[in-house]
Parts: C-alpha cells; sequence; structure tokens
C-alpha cells in the first residue's frame, strides 16, 4: 500500500469548533498512530468563521497526515461528510464528528470488526445516552421510530454518523444521483454486510453545538421526503377522512332540516371550516416539499464547493533561466527554486 493510499481516512466535519480542536487532536492522534499503518484524517472545514482554519493550519505543521479540506462556504454537517467521504483514499473510510461525544478509540474497534467479518459498513450505536439531555432523548426516539417504520428496520436505532465505511460502500454512495442524500438512510438502503459497535455517548468535550432545534426539524423533514413518499399517502388519506366527515356532516344537517330541528348557529360551520382549511393547507405544505424537491434536482446545483484541500499541494523545482554569459566570463545557471503549485480549486458535487 502506497501513501497515497492509507489504509484508514478519518473524516471529521468541522465548523467553528477551535474551542475542542486541540482536544480532538490529543485524542483522535493516539489511537491512529497506535494502528501501526498508514493513515489520514480529513478535516473539513464547512466555512468556519473562528480561528478554526489557523489552528488546523498550525496542527498540521506538526502532524502531516491531517489533511485540511475547506469549503467555500458554509454547506451544513451533511453537505461537509459527503465533501469529506468523497475526497478520501482510504481502504476504509470513518466519519466522526469533533465534539468527541463519539469515543475515537472505538474506531480500532470497528476497523478490527471490519476486517474479521469482511464487513463493508459498521455502525456505532449509542448504546447509553444519558449524557444527553432529556429533550433531545426523546426526539431522538421519535425520530428513529418513524424513519424505521417509513424505510424499514435496516436503519440502526440510535445510529448516527458515526461509522465506518468500506471503499466499495464509498464508491457505491458517489454513484448515486442524490444531491442532498442523507446518510444514515442511504447508507442502510445500499444493503452491504453490516455490524454494530454499541458504545456510551460522552458529553460535549467544549463548546456548544451546532445542531439547533430547527437544523434537528429540518434534518427528519430531510430524512422523510427524501427517502419515502409517504407524506404524499398521508396527505391524500387526510383529505379522503376529511371528505368522508363533510359527508357524514352533510347527511346530518339534511335528516335534520326535514325534521324541523335545525338551528341557527355558527359553531359546526366554524368547525368545519378550520378542519377543512388545516387538511388542505397540511397537504398543500407537502406537497410543496416534494416539488421543492424536484426543483432543487432539476437546478442541477452541487450541495457543495470546495476551496481548497492540502491534498493537493505539490511540490516541484522549477529551474530558473541561464543566464547569458558576458565576453570572458562562465556560464552561471541558477539554483532550482522549490515553489509549491496547485490544482485549480476543484467543483465537486
Amino acid at each position: 500500500m502506497t501513501s497515497r493510499e492509507p489504509a484508514l481516512s478519518v473524516v471529521v466535519p468541522i465548523y467553528n469548533e477551535e474551542s475542542v480542536l486541540p482536544l480532538l487532536v490529543e485524542r483522535l492522534r493516539p489511537v491512529l498512530d497506535g494502528l501501526g499503518e498508514p493513515y489520514e484524517v480529513v478535516a473539513v472545514d464547512d466555512g468556519s468563521t473562528d480561528a478554526t482554519p489557523v489552528l488546523l493550519v498550525g496542527m498540521r505543521r506538526g502532524w502531516p497526515q491531517l489533511r485540511i479540506v475547506r469549503l467555500r462556504r458554509n454547506s451544513g454537517h451533511q453537505a461537509a461528510l459527503i465533501a469529506g467521504l468523497f475526497r478520501a483514499r482510504g481502504s476504509y473510510v470513518a466519519s466522526i464528528d469533533a465534539d468527541l461525544q463519539d469515543p475515537p478509540e472505538v474506531l480500532v474497534e470497528m476497523l478490527r470488526l471490519a476486517r474479521d467479518g469482511g464487513l463493508d459498513i459498521v455502525y456505532g450505536v449509542r448504546g447509553d445516552r444519558s449524557t444527553d439531555t432529556t429533550f433531545k432523548r426523546s426526539t431522538a426516539g421519535i425520530y428513529y421510530r418513524v424513519v424505521r417504520r417509513l424505510v424499514g428496520n435496516a436503519v440502526p436505532a440510535q445510529a448516527g454518523d458515526f461509522r465506518l465505511l468500506s471503499r466499495a460502500t464509498v464508491e457505491a454512495l458517489r454513484e448515486l444521483p442524490e444531491r442532498r442524500p442523507v446518510l444514515r438512510l442511504v447508507v442502510p438502503w445500499l444493503g452491504f454486510p453490516s455490524g454494530e459497535v454499541s458504545y456510551v455517548r460522552e458529553p460535549r468535550a467544549a463548546g456548544s453545538t451546532k445542531y439547533s432545534l430547527s437544523r434537528m426539524f429540518r434534518l427528519a423533514t430531510d430524512s422523510i421526503t427524501s427517502f419515502s413518499g409517504a407524506p404524499l399517502r398521508a396527505a391524500t388519506w387526510l383529505g379522503a377522512g376529511g371528505m368522508l366527515l363533510c359527508l357524514v356532516m352533510v347527511v346530518f344537517a339534511v335528516v335534520m332540516y326535514f325534521r324541523d330541528s335545525t338551528v341557527t348557529g355558527w359553531a359546526s360551520l366554524y368547525v368545519a371550516v378550520l378542519f377543512l382549511g388545516a387538511v388542505q393547507l397540511l397537504c398543500l405544505g407537502l406537497l410543496g416539499e416534494y416539488i421543492a424537491r424536484i426543483y432543487a434536482a432539476v437546478q442541477g446545483r452541487p450541495s457543495y464547493f470546495v476551496g481548497s484541500d492540502t491534498a493537493d499541494l505539490v511540490e516541484e523545482a522549477v529551474p530558473v533561466t541561464e543566464v547569458p554569459p558576458q565576453p570572458g566570463e562562465v556560464p552561471v545557471r541558477g539554483p532550482e527554486v522549490p515553489v509549491l503549485a496547485t490544482e485549480a480549486p476543484r467543483v465537486v458535487r
């Protein structure tokens, strides 16, 4: 295996993590050095606005296996993760967040399980989430129950983006035409041989979470609408239920009319209008989610743009032009000066 083909690549999406980066390196590097095999750490800087880029450059000076991929703008956690996966060169590619809630020491066990069992995917499953808040545990439980109901039990419960993939799995993901795939659902859908490693989820080492409530809601919406048409079918059933209810109310009104028991009032009409209006708006909202996805697919815009990648830096020796000799002088040739040449920034989808 050459130096350009590491045995393991570790992808770390990073956004404004200046406070936790030193702690991450302190724990991750000894684990990877202990493997005794070539490796690389692909740190994907998702358009950080704090001192994260400066810290990464400084850390790379003393850690040559650290590779920095910088996105031109903040593209989101999933986009940064995909950018790192597609640029990683290892035979196995692991992904881990920078906050150290997922212990780096588990990577060794995941790699060993993949090799011994001939597995293409190894999921890190959170066996204990007591360090998370009650709200986060409850919403996560609802999310996994809904997703497993819609997609199937192939989606491991309590498995996030802490996983190990083989090179074959990464290449299969690269061939998918989706613009914004949700890896938590797409990876199990591939059906490759998989295993699980359980671990205790730790508290955040430093800093604050970048996954706000709105981002979690967006992830849940993307997970459902990108992988299942069940919401559209639910809208159809809601519409059918609304029609049946209206039919019952019409029959009831006719019967009351012939029995001369009608009472002038607004309550029933008010409730009926509110119910039908709510059903219609819900159905329109669900339909709009899918139309928005179709619109984004038609536009064909990449989900991220890579601004720079330290792996693209190559050292070349550029000879200096010879100085023409003057009469009576010995020809002098300038020394070769090493310069850094970079490839033009590549747009990766």
